[in-house]
């Protein structure tokens, strides 16, 4: 058997996974029978989402219920982690997001913009992955391997419109992807790694508003991102299972400190 792209067994902690994109990944990975360890703020949410799970595979699917913005609150998790599971393959960080306020409609400007919902956006998605990746990485450090996925957004890599905090914040994921895979694999184990996917443009309860109409068509801003997607779609949350497999396996033990595109070619194309 050939064992390079084998995660049966393997223990993922995911953040985020309630989520459209974080439930297709926590499913993709209950179904190829690895253990997922859900962390999140909503007891409802994730004892649903462990309940939906663990339908016809029993047991692999746990929660832990922690703001991952709080410092005290990860610790305790990853003690528990250690003692529970005894090590902890990986790590997933999908929590994230906008909110209104932090997000401009088509005839604002910058003026117009909410700062504490910005701040609070640009909190989340990028201190939401620093905080759960310093803290929990400790476990991945001391057994001398595992895989970080982050997740960034085609908003890092150039203006996307309308979306100030969330793009700060992505790029700053990028930055902090690279500068934790140096330290973990040139001071800790060359298989400690860290990388991150930039998803392009998927359709989740958050942006729905701003890419489909009521009746099912594309708003002027999904007419926009269609037209500057070579594929002439939008992505399929399952569509990103394939990477996340490929980053957690040992089919990429020589890649650490990269940024994934998967956007149908919109990071290729020039519009022209």
């Amino acid at each position: 058997m050939n064992k390079l792209f084998n995660i049966k067994d393997k223990c993922y902690a995911l953040s985020g996974g309630t989520g459209t994109l974080g439930g297709s990944i926590a499913a993709y990975l209950v179904q190829n029978g690895a253990k997922v360890i859900l962390l999140g703020r909503s007891s409802n949410k994730l004892n649903d989402k462990c309940a939906e799970l663990n339908v016809g595979n029993s047991g692999l699917a746990t929660s832990f219920l922690v703001d991952v913005l709080n410092e005290e609150e990860l610790i305790v998790v990853k003690n528990k982690i250690a003692s529970t599971y005894g090590n902890l393959d990986g790590l997933i960080n999908l929590a994230g997001g906008n909110v209104p306020g932090a997000t401009l409609t088509a005839d604002q400007t910058i003026y117009d913009i909410d700062l504490k919902d910005t701040k609070n956006v640009i909190d989340i998605n990028l201190y939401g992955t620093v905080i759960p990746t310093i803290v929990l990485s400790e476990l991945l450090a001391n057994q001398g391997h595992g895989s970080i996925i982050n997740i960034s957004s085609m908003a890092s890599k150039q203006a996307i419109s309308r979306v100030l905090g969330y793009s700060v914040a992505k790029a700053g994921v990028d930055i902090f992807t690279k500068w934790m895979a140096n330290e973990l694999a040139s001071k800790f184990n060359d298989k400690v790694r860290v990388n991150a996917i930039a998803p392009g443009f998927f359709i989740g309860n958050q942006n729905r508003r701003l890419l489909l109409n009521e009746n099912g068509t594309f708003t002027n801003r999904g007419k926009s991102i269609i037209a500057n997607t070579p594929m002439g779609r939008f992505g399929e949350a399952s569509e990103l299972n394939g990477m996340v497999h490929y980053l957690l396996s040992d089919a990429s033990s020589f890649v650490t400190g990269k940024i994934f595109e998967v956007d149908g070619g919109f990071s290729s194309f020039s519009g022209v």
